[in-house]
């Protein structure tokens, strides 16, 4: 099987293109010209620079690539930003790029069999914080920061069109070896601080990056077409649970708590995004920023995805996080 795999040189990319290439597909690696390839290093990788910017400078290289090899049986589309310098470029890169992507697909005859749209749990929003109910797919999305917009946005658009096999893929919080923000937290603890928001337990959910890439690929494998799954191991932690295990994992016996006011937090946040205004940034600290680190509710309704793909996650949280310090240490990003 021919697959396409766009953001091939980020975290999840990466593992995805592993992946395909164990399982022995032809894989397409959609890589910008400037990305690190140190991720990929198989010598049976075919690296594409797509031109998402353009839909017709698209359909030009889609009409290269059609040429040589007919069409992709499959797309994982990856590719977006998580984070971004200014406000505008969650649209532009999450909805835009994928909107010329798509409708070059469409305009050059090259539209797959199975497309998977990884979206991420931010399109819906954080679940009810009184009740604790776990978000259903019968909720009515309400994203709360510009990212989890933007990705709504593009699932509502694939959704409106016609005869197009899309999937979308919701996971929750995704971890695993050469990922950064869960690190930071890994990191933070073992110099024995322990920081938190607020005086109320925030309630999350994971999923390793090696679970996920086979949810990708079981859709595939599966034909799920026209489907929409959230993505999570079935487990719900307190994030003082959570760190409580990343803390026997790390070894470390003891840590200082750091408990931050949210109102505080929330002031800092708004301040240094009116600042970064004042220069057409978006800061680190900003309101979604916020907005994230103070949702206390991010269960999500997994039993379709058990039901319909057999779904059953072969990294619970203690031996993902296994994994992830053992990766850490070993390239020297932990002690």
């Amino acid at each position: 099987m021919k697959i396409l795999i766009t953001g091939a040189s980020g975290f999840i990319g990466s593992f995805a293109v592993e992946s395909a290439l164990k399982n022995g597909h032809e894989v397409w690696a959609g890589v910008r010209g400037s990305s690190s390839k140190a991720y990929l290093p198989d010598p049976n990788i075919h690296f594409i620079d797509l031109p998402y910017a353009s839909q017709e400078k698209m359909e030009a290289k889609l009409n290269e690539v059609k040429a040589e090899i007919g069409k992709w049986d499959a797309i994982i589309h990856i590719m977006g930003l998580t984070k971004c310098k200014q406000k505008g470029d969650f649209d532009r890169v999450n909805f835009d790029y994928t909107r010329n992507f798509v409708e070059a697909l469409r305009a050059t005859g090259t539209v797959p069999a199975n497309f998977i749209y990884m979206s991420s749990l931010s399109a819906m929003g954080p679940g009810n914080p009184d009740t604790l109910e776990e978000i259903k797919y019968t909720d009515q999305p309400n994203p709360n920061t510009l990212y989890g917009q933007s990705k709504l946005k593009t699932e509502n658009y694939l959704k409106g069109l016609a005869d197009f096999p899309y999937t979308i893929l919701r996971p929750t919080g995704v971890y695993g070896p050469r990922e950064k923000d869960y690190f930071v937290m890994l990191q933070t603890l073992q110099r024995h601080f322990n920081p938190a928001i607020g005086f109320k337990p925030q309630y999350i959910t994971f999923i390793y990056v090696k679970d996920l890439v086979k949810v990708a690929f079981a859709c595939i494998d599966q034909n799920k077409v026209g489907q929409t799954y959230f993505v999570a191991d079935g487990d719900v932690w307190t994030s003082d649970d959570y760190a409580a295990l990343a803390k026997e994992k790390l070894g470390i016996g003891w840590t200082i708590p750091l408990r931050v006011p949210s109102f505080l937090v929330k002031g800092i946040c708004a301040v240094m995004e009116m600042v970064g205004s004042w220069f057409g940034k978006l800061p680190t600290l900003n309101n979604d920023k916020y907005n994230i680190l103070s949702a206390l509710n991010w269960k999500c309704d997994t039993k379709k995805l058990e039901d319909e793909l057999g779904f059953k996650a072969e990294y619970p949280l203690g031996r993902g996080l296994d994994e992830c310090i053992e990766w850490y240490r070993k390239e020297g990003w932990l002690k």
